[in-house]
């Protein structure tokens, strides 16, 4: 599926290929769990491998929200002041995910061969918190921006792809030795 690009050159509707990228974390996050679940039952990669998927997940999280916290919003609220509480409270939850996010990474490097299964719950844990947060967080947001976001028009997002939009693009470099990691397809943001 390729991006719309409209005649001017800028790129369409912003809020529809934020669903995308929620959809592409969704499925990440789901693949990620799958992957926790495999090493505790012993069907799983080794440690380093898992780690390597959780990393690229988290950096492509941050990234996506980084972009959000430093472009969209701040684009939105200009031109939608009525926003302004909404998005106070992503950028609250924002914080709390990289909160969860800096837990796991702790977790990860604590988890190597020797590591017995209770290691590999504690990150379970952690992803079910995180499925939990994020699933709300991504439902919440797309209700309250994509109708603002589709009808946005950011002269420098003109014929380029705004960070926010780059999960897919920044994860492809991240793709671990496993291969379990899948990036985007064209056009998914």
């Amino acid at each position: 599926m390729e991006t719309p690009i409209e005649p001017n050159g800028r790129l369409a509707a912003f809020g529809n290929q934020l669903i995308e990228v929620h959809l592409w974390l969704r499925e990440e996050l789901a693949r990620l769990r799958e992957d926790v679940d495999s090493h505790l039952d012993g069907r799983g990669g080794p440690p380093r491998e898992l780690r390597a998927h959780c990393l690229a997940f988290c950096s492509a999280l941050s990234g996506h929200h980084t972009g959000e916290d430093g472009g969209a919003f701040p684009a939105l609220a200009e031109r939608f002041p009525e926003l302004r509480p909404t998005l106070q409270e992503l950028e609250r939850d924002h914080h709390i995910v990289a909160g969860i996010l800096q837990r796991l990474e702790e977790l990860l490097g604590g988890l190597g061969a020797e590591t017995g299964p209770a290691g590999a719950r504690r990150v379970r844990a952690e992803l079910d918190g995180l499925a939990a947060l994020l699933e709300s967080h991504f439902v919440y947001e797309e209700k309250q921006l994509v109708a603002a976001l589709n009808a946005l028009s950011v002269p420098n997002w003109d014929g380029s792809r705004p960070d926010f939009l780059l999960t897919g693009a920044d994860a492809d470099r991240d793709v671990p030795a496993d291969g379990r990691h899948r990036p985007m397809p064209p056009g998914r943001g």
